[in-house]
């Protein structure tokens, strides 16, 4: 079997941060069946495997957990995608290769200026972008410092002439959870939660749309309302995302964290804090 290789960039721009996503934990009809989807597929190594559960990741770090036991569809609000950040711009002309060769169906195929993603979706509608971030040097700022993002058309062709013409041998070590992206009832709710009590920084606005971050990344979190304004609590046992975490760099951004997350009305009735958003994503912290 051939080796993941990559070219590695100065730094992981996600990672830069006081609090970024670690793993983002689904809730499956059929687990076995979405187990082999992110393994073969997406390219995830199966980190533990049970009648219940399995964890992948990449290099042995945890990223995506599938947990049996959906017992009603997803409601409007929940999992717009989880978004995997590859090492550098060969990784995921390779990643795309492997998607070309295995007929996966994409979805979309965006520059958003500070990054390249490519996007679809598991056989359950659990949304996925696959992408490469620029350097922070290449961010486009406005006037005030500000970053600016857009949705322009990908160039495929050019994309795949960055790859290495190796066997695809599935996600590199240095893959990481980029950022999550939710599916809200209304904008200026989310905001109010995950930056007035959780503390991230908005960066940008889309319309209908809200990326927030810490330590200056484009977002971690993104929250919109492209089909699900209005949208109410998610029922217990649905179908889609079940939590995701938010991990801290040191002991000072965990205790910062953990005290917003209790103020807010989060606890540690579990061991660890967690806390739900006001549509009921649920968001555990550790360090």
């Amino acid at each position: 079997m051939a080796t993941a290789t990559t070219t590695q960039p100065r730094t992981n721009e996600s990672l830069d941060s006081p609090v970024h996503i670690g793993t983002v934990s689904l809730r499956v009809r059929d687990l076995p069946g979405l187990t082999a989807f992110y393994r073969d597929a997406i390219g995830l190594s199966t980190i533990s495997e049970s009648a219940q559960e399995s964890l992948l990741g990449a290099g042995g770090v945890p990223l995506v957990r599938l947990e049996a036991g959906a017992q009603a569809p997803s409601s409007a609000a929940g999992l717009f995608h989880l978004a995997l950040l590859l090492p550098s711009r060969t990784d995921l002309a390779n990643w795309l290769g492997h998607a070309a060769s295995r007929r996966l169906p994409l979805e979309g195929a965006s520059d958003h200026l500070v990054s390249e993603a490519l996007y679809l979706s598991d056989p359950e509608g659990n949304g996925i972008e696959i992408y490469r971030d620029r350097s922070r040097a290449e961010w486009p700022r406005g006037p005030g410092g500000e970053i600016k993002m857009a949705t322009d058309r990908l160039d495929l062709d050019a994309l795949l002439r960055e790859a290495d013409g190796r066997d695809y041998a599935g996600m590199p070590a240095g893959t990481v959870m980029g950022h999550i992206h939710l599916r809200v009832g209304d904008v200026a709710g989310a905001e109010a939660f995950y930056r007035d009590k959780l503390g991230f920084d908005v960066m940008v606005h889309y319309p209908g749309a809200a990326f927030m971050a810490t330590g200056g990344y484009h977002h971690h979190i993104a929250a919109n309302i492209w089909h699900s304004r209005g949208a109410g609590p998610r029922r217990a046992n649905e179908a889609g995302l079940s939590r995701f975490e938010l991990v801290a760099r040191d002991d000072a951004a965990y205790a910062a964290l953990r005290e917003r997350m209790l103020a807010a009305g989060g606890d540690e009735a579990g061991g660890a804090p967690e806390i739900a958003d006001p549509w009921g994503n649920r968001i555990a912290i550790r360090r």
